[in-house]
C-alpha cells in the first residue's frame, strides 16, 4: 500500500484528505482543538450552553448562535484557533510534492495554508456559511490571503439563484486547497452550527456546495484519509460526498477498534484501511521521523 501510496503521489494521482487528528502530529506552539470533542469545550466556555447538547458540536454552535450572536460563535472560533502551531511534517511533505492538484483540509486549522506559502501557483477554496454569504457555498482566496470576488449569481430554469461558477484566475491555480467546512484564516469563515450544516447537506447529494474544480480534479483520484474518523453521519456524509465520481481505491490510516458504521462506510466507498499510528505511517511515507504528540510527551 505504501509504494502503491507513494507511486500516487509521483503521479498526482492521490488526494489527501485530512482531518482534525492531524493536528496531533503539530507539536510546537500553543495546542489547539484537535477534535470535535475538544472545540465544543472552548465554544462552550463562550457562552452558557444547556447540559444536554455541550458535547455535542453542531447543537451547541446552534444554541450561542440562537442567543447569543453569530459574532459569538465566530469570536469563539477565532480565539480556539488563533495560535496555531507550526506546520508538521506530514503537512511540509505534502506541500513540497510537485504534483499535488487537491488537498482537502476538513477541519478549521490553517497549517496547511502555512506550509503550502512554499508553493508559487495556489489558492484557496473555502466552505462558508449561508448566514454570513447568502447565495455563495464556497469564497475563493490568493496565497496572499486576498479575496478573489465571485461572479455574479445565475439563474436556473426555474428563475431562481444558482450558484456562480468559479472566478476564471483560479482554474489556473496548480494546487488547490479545499476547506469545505472554512478556516480561521484568512476570513475567519466557519461551517460549524446546524443551520449551517442543514444549508450544506440539504444540497450536497446533488453536489451544487462542492466546487466544480473540486469534481473535476477527484475524477479518477485516489483518497487518503489522514487524521479522519468516520463515526457520524456528518462526517461520512461528508467524505462520502467530497469523493464521489473518484477512483474505486482509497485507503485510510486508523488505528485502534472501528465502529460498526466506519466498517461499513470503508467498505462500501472501497477505502482499504491502514490500522497504523498516524505518526508512524507519516514517518514512512515521508522519510522524517515525527515527533511525539503533545499529549504524549506529558504522559
Amino acid at each position: 500500500m505504501l509504494s502503491a501510496i507513494k507511486t500516487g503521489f509521483e503521479r498526482g494521482l492521490v488526494i489527501p484528505y485530512l482531518g482534525p487528528g492531524v493536528l496531533t502530529l503539530a507539536t510546537d506552539g500553543n495546542p489547539i482543538p484537535a477534535s470535535p470533542e475538544e472545540l465544543v469545550v472552548q465554544l462552550t466556555k463562550a457562552a452558557t450552553v444547556p447540559h444536554k447538547i455541550r458535547n455535542n458540536l453542531t447543537a451547541a454552535a446552534q444554541y450561542i448562535e440562537n442567543f447569543k450572536h453569530r459574532k459569538t460563535i465566530s469570536a469563539a472560533m477565532n480565539k480556539a484557533f488563533e495560535q496555531t502551531p507550526e506546520p508538521s511534517v506530514l503537512h511540509k511533505w505534502l506541500a513540497e510534492r510537485a504534483h499535488l492538484p487537491l488537498l482537502v483540509n476538513a477541519w478549521y486549522d490553517d497549517l496547511p495554508q502555512k506550509a503550502l506559502a512554499v508553493r508559487k501557483n495556489w489558492g484557496i477554496v473555502q466552505g462558508v456559511s449561508q448566514a454570513e454569504h447568502f447565495g455563495y457555498w464556497v469564497n475563493y482566496f490568493r496565497p496572499d490571503s486576498s479575496l478573489v470576488p465571485n461572479k455574479e449569481f445565475v439563474r436556473d430554469g426555474s428563475g431562481a439563484k444558482a450558484p456562480a461558477e468559479a472566478p476564471p484566475e483560479t482554474l489556473s491555480w496548480e494546487t488547490l486547497l479545499y476547506q469545505p467546512i472554512g478556516s480561521v484564516t484568512p476570513a475567519s469563515n466557519y461551517v460549524i452550527s446546524d443551520s449551517d450544516y442543514v444549508e450544506v447537506l440539504t444540497e450536497i447529494d446533488i453536489q451544487t456546495p462542492i466546487p466544480e474544480v473540486v469534481q473535476s480534479v477527484r475524477k479518477g483520484r485516489n483518497f487518503l484519509f489522514l487524521g479522519c474518523r468516520f463515526t457520524t453521519q456528518l462526517e461520512r456524509n461528508f467524505a462520502r460526498q467530497i469523493m464521489k465520481r473518484s477512483s474505486d481505491q482509497h485507503w485510510a490510516v486508523i488505528e485502534g477498534p472501528l465502529t460498526k458504521n466506519e466498517a461499513k462506510f470503508l467498505a462500501e466507498q472501497k477505502i482499504e484501511r491502514i490500522e497504523t499510528p498516524l505518526a508512524e505511517f507519516t514517518a514512512s511515507l515521508t522519510g522524517q521521523a515525527v515527533a511525539a504528540s503533545t499529549a504524549d510527551a506529558a504522559a
